[in-house]
């Protein structure tokens, strides 16, 4: 499985930039991710901030996580822009019927694939060797662009799964 962002994060965005990540609770189609292509095309086209566009981004990456990206060097997106862009992905929600706000479902990759986790079980996931500190897991708390391409993906010992079940301390930056 390509880890590689780069290349699907616009380059010419600040390292600044807001950034939104949703996790959907499955997979979705072929179909549906042409679909959810259009919708994220037409809504980073009308985005607006106080009337003014909000030079944005936003794309579909390994099937599972949309991405929002706002680059503010321009315009500020406000709390109006930043519900209009809530209320988009509710929308989308009730279109495909899938989750996109279930924060208690955590994202691994195992085996070359990302696979869910409910919270609940992930202390019998390590216990059972399923998931431990190298394991990759997608830290959907990044807040902006650098964030996202430095420590969105990173190995579970490194987040704040590494403390709470490894025992282990943060990694000094």
């Amino acid at each position: 499985m390509n880890m590689q962002l780069d290349h699907f994060i616009p380059a010419d965005f600040s390292n600044q930039s807001k950034v939104w990540v949703y996790q959907t609770n499955r997979l979705l189609s072929i179909q549906e991710a042409l679909q959810l292509e259009l919708l994220l095309q037409t809504f980073t086209a009308q985005w607006r901030s106080h009337g003014a566009p909000v030079k944005g981004y936003a794309n579909l990456l390994f099937g599972r996580f949309i991405v929002l990206m706002a680059d503010e060097t321009e315009t500020q997106v406000g709390g109006c822009s930043t519900d209009y862009s809530v209320h988009f992905i509710q929308q989308i929600e009730q279109l495909l019927n899938i989750q996109l706000f279930n924060r208690q479902m955590l994202a691994f990759i195992v085996k070359n694939r990302v696979e869910l986790l409910p919270v609940t079980q992930l202390e019998y996931a390590i216990q059972n060797g399923f998931i431990n500190q190298h394991t990759l897991y997608f830290n959907n708390l990044v807040a902006n662009k650098k964030e996202l391409l430095e420590n969105w993906i990173i190995p579970t010992g490194k987040s704040w799964l590494g403390k709470r079940f490894f025992n282990l301390q943060p990694a000094s930056e």
